[in-house]
C-alpha cells in the first residue's frame, strides 16, 4: 500500500480571520493520467486499492464542518474511496483521533456527481492534520477529474 502526496502549493486559503467570519472553504484537486497515477504527486504508479492520497494540509483549530467530492471524471469502475483526515505528526489525539473515514466512509469514485460527507462528529482539530483519502474497491486505471470541498470554522489554534 503506497501514499501519494499532492503538491497543492497552498492555493486556496486565502487568509482566515477577516471582518466577514471565520468560515472557509478549503478546495483539493485530484486529477489522474490515462495510467491512472496521480498528476503533480511525488508517484507515477497508478492509484491502487488501498493506497492513500495526501491530499493536503487542514489547519489546526479548524472546526470540520461539512465536505463534498465533485467528481468531474470518474475513475475506473467500483472505485470508491474514504476520506479523511491524519495528524502531521502521525500520532493520535485523546481527545480527537484521527480517522481516515471522518468524512465519509464509502465514496463513489467511479460515477460522475457530487457526494456529500456522511460523518455525523463534528470536531475541531488540536494540530495541523492532512486530508487524506484512501483508494478501494479496485485500482485505477484511467484518467480522472475529482475535487474534495472541506468547509469550516478556522477557530484558530488551542
Amino acid at each position: 500500500m503506497a501514499t501519494v502526496a499532492i503538491n497543492q502549493y497552498h492555493k486556496r486559503q486565502f487568509g482566515g480571520f477577516s471582518p466577514f467570519g471565520n468560515v472557509t472553504s478549503l478546495a483539493y484537486s485530484l486529477k489522474t493520467n490515462a495510467t491512472g497515477a496521480a498528476l503533480q504527486s511525488d508517484s507515477a504508479a497508478a492509484l491502487a486499492d488501498g493506497d492513500v492520497v495526501d491530499l493536503g494540509p487542514l489547519p489546526e483549530g479548524m472546526r470540520l464542518e461539512d465536505a463534498s467530492v465533485f467528481v468531474t471524471t470518474g475513475m475506473t469502475a467500483t472505485v470508491t474511496g474514504k476520506l479523511g483526515f491524519v495528524y502531521e505528526d502521525g500520532q493520535d489525539h485523546a481527545a480527537v483521533p484521527q480517522d481516515d473515514a471522518y468524512f465519509a466512509g464509502a465514496l463513489d469514485l467511479a460515477t460522475a456527481g457530487r457526494v456529500r460527507a456522511s460523518g455525523a462528529k463534528l470536531v475541531t482539530l488540536p494540530k495541523p492534520a492532512r486530508l487524506v483519502l484512501t483508494i478501494g474497491g479496485a485500482d485505477n486505471a484511467k484518467e480522472s477529474d475529482l475535487t474534495a470541498l472541506v468547509v469550516g470554522e478556522l477557530t484558530g489554534p488551542r
